[in-house]
């Protein structure tokens, strides 16, 4: 069975009210940062998956990448819409779920960002990978951004709070030991609106994943921190490239 995971009440617009000023003014250097780690050029077909409200996107597309991005949210691609349009550039936008893609030897290059990924089963997750694999072109790369769980671990918050104003973003975290997944109770307050939404991600050690990738096909995998540089336990976060 699929582990629990409200996609629908986690993705929408007061997951933007709450972290789009967090996460978009990085927008920009990261978008850079991917294209200099892939070694992108103009013209290169890049699928940004788990793309969100275009935030890499469309920085990506106006660096010169032809862009497609998929999501399974479609307020997230409703924003990424109108972010291109007001932008002037081109994305290719598509609803659909990341264990299903309709593409084979397609890219150039896939990005999965900002811990989209370990939403699944084990087996979903793997189902991921394979997919990317099967979507890229022979030599095409892969890069992923998520938490490095050395770094986590000594610093995970059972309760993490957000403001904005008035209305609170509450997070209440569970470890699972036996599984490494976070499980997470988000109570999100807005005026006079309260709801409750329930979700949780398999966290992953870089040797684990590594053998994944290697398991679904893919070569010269190396793992790095934020910076560019070997992973460390100083490292809050952990990029990972291969070549399918």
């Amino acid at each position: 069975m699929e582990p629990e995971f409200d996609a629908e009440g986690l993705f929408d617009d007061d997951y933007l009210y709450f972290y789009q000023d967090l996460i978009d003014p990085r927008s920009d250097a990261e978008a850079g940062q991917i294209w200099d780690l892939l070694g992108l050029e103009p013209g290169a077909e890049l699928l940004d998956l788990a793309c969100g409200h275009g935030r890499l996107a469309n920085p990506l597309a106006a660096l010169g990448c032809r862009v497609t991005g998929l999501d399974s949210a479609g307020t997230f691609l409703e924003h990424a819409r109108a972010d291109a349009a007001a932008r002037g550039v081109e994305v290719d936008y598509r609803l659909g779920d990341m264990r299903e893609l309709p593409w084979t030897d397609r890219f150039d290059a896939v990005i999965n960002w900002f811990t989209a990924f370990g939403y699944f089963s084990d087996e979903g997750n793997r189902e991921v990978l394979a997919q990317v694999h099967r979507a890229l072109r022979p030599g095409g790369r892969f890069a992923m951004e998520l938490n490095n769980l050395a770094n986590l671990l000594p610093r995970y918050q059972r309760d993490v709070v957000r403001t904005r104003g008035e209305d609170m973003a509450i997070d209440e975290h569970h470890l699972d030991p036996v599984t490494l997944r976070s499980h997470v109770r988000r109570t999100l307050i807005r005026g006079s609106e309260r709801r409750t939404v329930r979700y949780s991600v398999r966290l992953l050690t870089a040797p684990e994943l590594r053998t994944w990738l290697a398991e679904a096909g893919f070569r010269e995998i190396e793992i790095l921190g934020e910076d560019g540089g070997r992973l460390t336990t100083d490292h809050r976060r952990m990029i990972v490239t291969a070549r399918a």
